[in-house]
């Protein structure tokens, strides 16, 4: 449904600002029936500011709009919530799942505990590791092609919460509660392949048990293979951007995306990914495989730049697209070609303003090392903030884009520059957060990206919006607009929430996240400036792997202007002369850093 944000919700946001005092009891989170594993919740909901609220008896604090927020513990499985507010009653039936693994204490291993679970392959003479969770005292180990492996007991074992429990300080190791078994070895060390065969299929691992003078064998669910050793298989990019990954799921972090062509060879898979040459991993479906009798590897002599446009582009002509890795710091930007040996004496690289000086030097790997030799190239700039850079490949050739600073106008401090806001969500199937009337945060980010295009452009620069109304956008349709435009810079406008296991009513205040080093200026600058200037709580300045703070093409921010689950801060997120308080002062923040760039 696609609807355009008018009277309509201008009208919404001024109903949702202050509570009518016929405003009903209302929950807007969690929904009944909600299922969650955290040991607490936040209740988030309103009701009109004369009277008392109560859950399960006990009066609850609220804002003076009559908004709430309080946390609540959670037993395991079905917990039973009454709320009341005079003769209005609302029941809320939530459910806490355990995650723990419950200690074993049959002769049995842990379901989905044997280790691989999905099929894996690896090169030949490669350790291998096997794991599975078993109950105390018992002896494990596990046996594949004709060898046994003993596995060990760890159990001080310490496990990771996930990557959203920085956001509540709760981001500590934990111990596990069971005892896991562990152990790697050589497998197959001494296989020998036929001629035209790719791989060796050696079977799933049989593990085995023995406790109290029971004995149990269990096939893990993934098998292993081995690569064969002269027949190379290769695999080339067919995306513009192939994700690279530090491992081979999606938990795992991201590397440098490697640009449409690149090739390399495979020397590892499992599940869905490929394990390249280089280190890094990429899902198979981004790929064309091939089989070729050697691995792709270059020679690299010169190197070029010249000017296009806004850009400053830099060629490598190479003999095949190689792997590539980024390191961009403040002043400087470095390149590695992998797979790629130097014969390099002359670099032509003209004097320009950006670009105060390239160097050059080989990367040599000791024999035996799985990476082969590679390339660093590091850029100096002459300019104090970098705004922006693209990598492509030209048939062979490797094309580094580097953008040159905006051409500001003396009339307007922000003449010349071009700017993209990316109201955040947008739909009626993207709401975003809810506040405690249900006020949707899509709405609000549009009202004040809207007022923030209003300011921008008083200050001269001109103006790009990612949606105008209601439209559904996925994050890529918005990565993919940011790239088209290229802008100057790139701002997404949020509001934020917390897990379920934080504390909403004492969580509130101003963040701002960060990607690329281009864009971490920018960030610090204006989460102080707002914090600051307009007298707001920080809740701090995050690097963090979103999508709209990955594009290279832009210093790009992603801003959380504040909690709508926090009964307090979102009187104020909905307050109108707030609103243009908080545009203009964030459009005079981005004129300020832009002097410092200068």
């Amino acid at each position: 449904m696609k609807q355009i944000l008018g009277l309509t919700a201008m009208i919404s946001l001024a109903l949702s600002s202050s509570v009518s005092a016929e405003q009903p009891l209302y929950v807007a989170y969690p929904p009944d029936d909600y299922k969650t594993t955290s040991d607490r919740i936040f209740l988030i909901g309103t009701a009109a500011h004369e009277g008392e609220v109560s859950i399960n008896g006990q009066v609850i604090s609220r804002s003076p709009a009559g908004h709430f927020a309080p946390t609540v513990r959670l037993q395991l499985g079905e917990n039973t919530f009454i709320l009341r507010y005079k003769n209005q009653k609302i029941k809320l039936n939530i459910t806490r799942i355990s995650t723990e693994a419950t200690p074993l204490e049959t002769v049995s291993f842990l379901k989905d505990s044997l280790t691989p679970s999905e099929n894996i392959a690896i090169l030949p003479g490669e350790l291998v590791c096997f794991s599975a969770i078993a109950p105390q005292k018992a002896t494990v180990s596990v046996k594949l092609a004709g060898q046994t492996i003993p596995l060990s007991s760890q159990s001080q074992s310490l496990e990771l919460p996930d990557n959203k429990a920085v956001l509540t300080g709760q981001n500590q190791p934990i111990k596990a509660n069971t005892v896991k078994y562990q152990g790697c070895g050589v497998i197959a060390n001494n296989l020998s392949f036929s001629a035209d065969k790719k791989i060796l299929d050696l079977g799933k691992p049989e593990y085995q048990l023995t406790l109290n003078n029971q004995t149990l064998t269990q096939n893990a669910t993934g098998q292993i293979s081995i690569l064969s050793p002269t027949q190379f298989e290769i695999a080339e990019v067919i995306v513009e951007e192939g994700t690279a990954r530090t491992g081979p799921s999606t938990d795992n972090s991201r590397l440098t995306p490697l640009p449409k062509g690149t090739r390399a060879q495979i020397i590892g898979r499992q599940g869905e990914f490929l394990r390249l040459d280089y280190g890094g991993w990429i899902k198979a479906n981004e790929t064309r495989i091939t089989t070729e009798p050697i691995p792709p590897n270059s020679l690299i002599r010169s190197a070029s730049s010249r000017q296009v446009g806004d850009w400053l582009e830099v060629s490598f002509p190479l003999q095949t697209p190689v792997p590539i890795t980024v390191k961009q710091e403040d002043q400087s930007f470095t390149l590695t070609l992998y797979n790629t040996t130097a014969q390099t004496d002359t670099i032509r690289f003209n004097d320009n303003a950006l670009i105060s000086r390239m160097d050059w030097q080989p990367v040599l790997f000791p024999l035996g090392e799985k990476a082969q030799d590679a390339v660093q190239y590091t850029f100096h700039f002459k300019t104090k903030q970098q705004w922006g850079y693209k990598l492509r490949y030209e048939g062979t050739t490797l094309v580094l884009s580097f953008k040159n600073p905006p051409q500001l106008q003396s009339n307007l401090p922000l003449s010349g520059l071009n700017i993209l806001i990316d109201p955040g969500h947008g739909s009626q199937n993207d709401l975003g957060a809810k506040g405690p009337t249900g006020y949707p945060e899509k709405d609000v980010n549009l009202v004040v990206s809207k007022l923030l295009e209003a300011e921008l452009i008083k200050r001269g620069a001109s103006v790009f919006m990612t949606r105008q109304g209601d439209e559904d956008l996925y994050p890529q349709d918005r990565v993919k607009m940011i790239n088209q435009q290229e802008p100057d810079l790139s701002i997404s406008i949020h509001y934020n929430a917390l897990p379920d296991n934080g504390d909403a009513i004492k969580t509130k205040g101003v963040s701002t996240f960060w990607y690329n080093p281009q864009a971490h200026s920018l960030a610090a600058f204006l989460h102080h400036y707002l914090v600051k200037a307009l007298n707001r709580p920080s809740y701090g300045v995050f690097w963090n792997n979103l999508a709209l703070t990955r594009p290279t093409v832009a210093p790009s921010v992603l801003l959380e202007l504040g909690f709508m689950i926090n009964p307090e801060e979102f009187e104020w997120i909905v307050n109108p002369q707030e609103q243009q308080k908080l545009a203009i002062t964030l459009a005079d923040g981005i004129v300020e850093w832009v002097k410092l760039t200068q």
